[in-house]
């Protein structure tokens, strides 16, 4: 089979494709075809060999094939794989496995790794969404679920992240606030958006309105900034564990980090269930 493969660390001049052999499944796993795969940043991250993914990886790429979130079929399952069917279709996100491996024509998972994908999403469009799907529910839905009305802005809306915030809070109910670029100002329109804000031209921090939610995609603001536009018990949410998010906070206004990769395998799976139902009554009505 054909694969893309990481020897060390680099930019993409560092990946090569190459024919290796076939992996061959254990008990508990399932050989599976991959139809789609998409790039994120733990992707870029590992290749680029960062500073953490350094001290957990050694000197050398310790995944020598890169690729996490996928879409693909299964051929065959193994003895102790009870939940999937050869023939099914499944996706999710591969860098909770041993391995990462989705940039190869085959893969061998876990079952406790994937889950069917929404039946009314295409392999490419079903692979574009595990990873970043997830860490916006999770921002938005783990510590204190949304409810209907509040209002939620969030910083970096015209981004992977970003995009499924916007639509995931106006799935909950919420008035939602989105800030991006001027060139992303029509995507979160048409996603839904109650009120954008180019951020090229307004900050929102002074804008003197609240929010009960600001959740920093980007994590370009910070918690001392945003905190006069929260709400009386508003929370500051951002994807990075930066200072400022993991200092302890005293009064009613909170600054939030979710680490999304260390949560349970079960939990995780939830969230995929979740989000293909969610996929399977919205994705329709965008085309």
């Amino acid at each position: 089979m054909e694969a893309v493969v990481c020897t060390k660390y680099g930019s993409l001049n560092v990946l090569q494709l190459r024919d290796i052999a076939k992996p061959t499944p254990k008990k508990d796993e399932a050989p599976v075809k991959i139809h789609a795969s998409s790039v994120n940043a733990a992707d870029v991250e590992t290749m680029r060999g960062v500073f953490v993914v350094r001290l957990t990886a050694s000197l050398k790429p310790k995944h020598k094939i890169l690729g996490s979130d996928v879409a693909e079929r299964v051929e065959a399952v193994g003895r102790n794989v009870p939940f999937f069917q050869p023939g099914d279709e499944i996706w999710g996100n591969l860098s909770y496995s041993p391995s990462f491996g989705a940039f190869a024509d085959y893969v061998c998972i876990p079952e406790d790794t994937l889950r069917l994908k929404p039946a009314n999403m295409t392999f490419e469009e079903a692979a574009a969404v595990p990873t970043a799907a997830v860490v916006a529910l999770q921002n938005l839905c783990a510590k204190r679920p949304i409810q209907p009305g509040k209002k939620v802005l969030i910083n970096g809306a015209g981004g992977s992240v970003g995009t499924f915030a916007l639509q995931l809070a106006k799935h909950f109910g919420a008035e939602v606030t989105a800030v991006c670029s001027t060139a992303n100002l029509e995507l979160v329109k048409f996603l839904g958006a109650d009120h954008v804000i180019d951020y090229t031209k307004e900050d929102f921090t002074r804008s003197g309105k609240t929010y009960d939610i600001i959740f920093d995609v980007v994590a370009k603001s910070s918690f001392s900034r945003c905190k006069q536009s929260l709400s009386e018990d508003g929370i500051y949410l951002c994807m990075f564990p930066t200072p400022g998010v993991l200092l302890p906070r005293f009064g009613r206004k909170k600054a939030k980090f979710i680490a999304t990769g260390l949560r349970p395998p079960a939990d995780r799976l939830e969230d995929l269930h979740m989000l293909k139902n969610f996929m399977e009554r919205h994705h329709s009505s965008r085309h």
